[in-house]
């Protein structure tokens, strides 16, 4: 099984030493058929108090580190090596003929109806007049030939764009707008998907793309950062990747690390501090991808700056990588006077 290694480390500075609440981490791929982590390494700086690991009710780990010392820095990197093999999208001719709607069997119905329930506020049905122009004029379509074209549109239909606010846009204001980050266009695609009667989920981890320039020194590097999806599931295959960032079907250059009914719960990194506002400089975040390296060694050569948010705004970077899409973490909030209680859950940057 083909291996790579991702390295991704995330910095918080500020103007003066400052105190630190409970900090929550969502950075270890999850264990599945075609992916599994061989080796993860955790280095935070300053060193917790204390350090522990949980899976959540939807089986995605989380760390939750605590810490008793002030510092004018606080960084995370994570190392993880991983066995990853994802094939292409191919359905067989049964599953690939299943029908729209989807009729889902009561068994399945208890454990999916969190997927299948709007979690948008959309009282216009702006969502879902949308999804059903992908139907076909005679009304008979294949579910994944539908759920297809639903992505497709949204790759060919809307402009992409990386934006360091909080959050994510509403699916109907991002129909309204016409474009939207990678986390927007996952909701838009969940949640058109939840209006014509599917069960879908948000998705959350990596996108590691190789290198295809053979001339390119570190030949066995790629591009990496932190990204967004939907899953989709239909009865038979089961949940299937839908990027409709990109367009494509199929798990094929992506790293899950979590899978969540509502993106709320699956932020990478997120905290609080104890201080003034104007303590915080700024948040960088790199990820980089090392590709079928026998020791798992990372080439620091290989790596993305993916997000520079914060002060000074006028150092911002874009992606080295037209691929590269926008990290999902939030900066660490800020909590006066006391020190903070467990975080709230936001939108990524």
């Amino acid at each position: 099984m083909p291996s790579l290694t991702i390295r991704h480390l995330t910095t918080y500075r500020y103007r003066r030493a400052v105190a630190f609440g409970e900090h929550r981490m969502m950075l270890h791929p999850r264990d599945s058929h075609d992916q599994r982590v061989v080796q993860a390494d955790l280095k935070i700086s300053p060193k917790p108090r204390s350090l522990r690991f949980v899976q959540d009710a939807f089986g995605n780990h989380v760390g939750i580190a605590r810490f008793s010392r002030r510092s004018k820095e606080l960084s995370f990197e994570s190392i993880v090596r991983l066995e990853h093999s994802p094939r292409k999208m191919a359905l067989d001719l049964e599953d690939a003929g299943l029908a729209f709607p989807v009729g889902y069997r009561v068994s399945e119905l208890r454990d999916l109806a969190p997927y299948i329930e709007l979690h948008r506020h959309d009282p216009m049905e702006e969502v879902r007049r949308w999804a059903r122009r992908f139907l076909l004029p005679s009304g008979s379509i294949g579910a994944f030939e539908l759920l297809t074209r639903l992505s497709q549109g949204i790759h060919h239909g809307f402009v992409y764009r990386r934006r360091e606010a909080k959050g994510i846009q509403l699916p109907a204001e991002t129909l309204r707008l016409g474009h939207g980050s990678c986390r927007d266009f996952a909701m838009l695609m969940i949640e058109a998907a939840r209006s014509i009667g599917f069960a879908a989920r948000f998705a959350s981890g990596y996108l590691a793309v190789p290198l295809e320039d053979p001339q390119e020194p570190t030949s066995s590097s790629g591009r990496g950062s932190t990204h967004a999806w939907a899953q989709i599931y239909l009865p038979g295959p089961g949940w299937i990747d839908f990027d409709p960032t990109s367009g494509s079907v199929g798990n094929v250059d992506l790293v899950i690390v979590a899978v969540v009914p509502d993106p709320r719960h699956a932020i990478p990194l997120h905290g609080t501090y104890v201080g003034f506002p104007s303590d915080h400089l700024g948040m960088e975040v790199q990820v980089s991808v090392m590709f079928d390296s026998p020791r798992g060694d990372l080439d620091r050569s290989a790596t993305d700056r993916i997000s520079t948010i914060g002060a000074p705004r006028r150092n911002h970077q874009s992606p080295v990588s037209l691929r590269g899409y926008p990290e999902l973490e939030t900066g660490a909030k800020r909590s006066q006077p006391a020190p903070p209680a467990l975080p709230q859950a936001e939108g990524g940057a």
